[in-house]
């Protein structure tokens, strides 16, 4: 008893020590740092505990110094020579349109290094089973290499016929290579991959816990989900492996998301991408070899950027791009994620658009997946619902889709939700698309979930239920820190 009373005793040294480290060490957002010191000081001992697993980021800098010194190696020669391309007016632009967003492409490039490529085609997948029959059947198809990397990858039926189809391309003696997140993958056993290395390709976890069945870093996943097959082929976008991907889970229904296939130049910047986790993750050398980005000719005409971002960059690349396609828009901005967790220079920009007269509209799923997101996510459209933003609350299913398109002109599509851990915390990648066909693609898209999304109004708002009020604010407060 005596040691339980000198323990709980340290538990308000701890929490000050704390404290300091979270104001004057790390140096985070006003925010973040508010309620980590309130999650501190309210919830003494347990909020030390969740500072350990979620709050630690001392050394990140440190950590991910390897792989921004080789990104730069690889890609700093061509971005310097497109950016002087673009400040000479050098790029013929095959969608003349696209000449309007030359400053976000110059943007893009000049922090996330993202080479602009017009040489592209593009596949747009809104189902789950359209998406993975295509990824199976082009990997039954690959000849020298298959490279992958999802943030989950579930032990059920979809999950192994993946498996069933690289085993069968190992033991062809084509290459492969797989990458998944520890954390997303921590229910997978130890023997999902035991016949695909007996068969020669290669697996590698993300940040694995040096501890069996405990991993405490929850911060710093993975959450990137790319298909590269012989260089040629790229997959990009929100489906993870899983039968839920697919529509087959009780919980969610109809899973709703959206994916690309791409081929052209951008799949080489995808490989390379792939190539610099995979040196992090499996802490190997691999000679980058011409096999590995072959120069075809290719006849697409879109345009197209990769841009990565996470917390081995001081950027927020992914969330500057979404911002800088919020303030360009003149006639509409959509955006659907299943997460809405602005931070308020993205909360700013909405506003001055629907202020501006631009058609802002939001569309986020009404099934939650996670309660205190969706309840925070809630908060945050009431704030922008007095300035003329619209939201939509999709009702066939879970509304999984990390998307935005701009009058008719540009669009992305990947892997980051509308949040600050998506923008911070996690490496994510999305494909920022210039082409007139495809942004009008994806917005027909857009306004066909409408047809299964109910509008929530300003009024509907304000009289929700007297608990919804109370909760929403509280899981706003702590949104920072998810």
């Amino acid at each position: 008893m005596a040691i339980l009373h000198e323990g709980y005793a340290l538990i308000p040294i701890l929490n000050i020590l704390l404290a300091i480290t979270v104001i004057f060490l790390e140096r985070r957002n006003v925010g973040v740092t508010w309620a980590w010191l309130m999650v501190l000081f309210f919830l003494p001992g347990v909020g030390f505990l969740l500072y350990l697993i979620l709050g630690q980021n001392l050394s990140r800098r440190k950590i991910y110094k390897l792989q921004n010194e080789r990104e730069r190696q690889i890609v700093n020669a061509l971005v310097e020579q497109q950016k002087e391309d673009l400040r000479q007016d050098r790029i013929p632009y095959r969608d003349t349109a696209i000449m309007n967003y030359q400053d976000m492409i110059y943007m893009n490039l000049s922090s996330a290094y993202a080479l602009y490529t017009q040489d592209n085609e593009v596949v747009l997948y809104t189902d789950g089973t359209e998406k993975f029959e295509a990824l199976l059947a082009d990997i039954g198809q690959a000849e020298d290499h298959v490279h992958l990397m999802y943030f989950i990858i579930r032990h059920d039926s979809l999950g192994t016929r993946l498996m069933e189809a690289l085993t069968r391309k190992a033991r062809e003696g084509v290459i492969v290579r797989l990458m998944y997140d520890a954390i997303g993958c921590y229910s997978l056993p130890k023997s999902f991959f035991h016949e695909l290395r007996e068969a020669g390709g290669e697996v590698a976890a993300f940040f694995p816990s040096r501890i069996p069945y405990l991993n405490l870093r929850v911060n710093y996943r993975n959450h990137r989900k790319l298909a590269i097959i012989d260089g040629k082929l790229g997959y990009i976008g929100g489906f993870n492996v899983g039968n839920e991907y697919l529509g087959l889970s009780k919980r969610f229904g109809y899973w709703r998301d959206t994916h690309l296939k791409l081929s052209g130049g951008s799949v080489l910047h995808m490989q390379a991408l792939f190539f610099l986790d995979w040196a992090l993750a499996h802490r190997q050398e691999i000679e980058l070899a011409p096999r590995y980005f072959p120069l075809i000719p290719n006849p697409g005409r879109v345009g197209m950027q990769i841009v990565s971002s996470g917390p081995d960059s001081e950027w927020q690349q992914i969330k500057h791009a979404y911002i800088k396609m919020i303030v360009t828009a003149k006639e509409y901005i959509y955006i659907q994620t299943p997460y809405f967790i602005p931070d308020e220079s993205l909360i700013t920009a909405l506003k001055m658009a629907a202020l501006s007269g631009v058609d802002v509209k939001i569309m986020i799923p009404i099934k939650p997946d996670h309660k205190l997101v969706y309840w925070a996510s809630l908060s945050y459209i009431g704030e922008l619902l007095p300035f003329g933003v619209q939201c939509y609350l999709y009702e066939k299913g879970f509304l999984h889709a990390k998307t935005i398109v701009a009058d008719g002109r540009v669009a992305s599509v990947g892997t980051a939700n509308v949040d600050i851990r998506s923008f911070k915390l996690n490496f994510e990648v999305n494909a920022f698309i210039y082409d007139t066909e495809t942004a009008e693609k994806l917005k027909l898209v857009f306004e066909d979930d409408m047809k299964h999304s109910r509008w929530l109004t300003q009024a509907g708002y304000q009289n929700r239920p007297l608990l919804h009020k109370f909760r929403e604010p509280c899981a706003r407060l702590l949104s920072p820190i998810f």
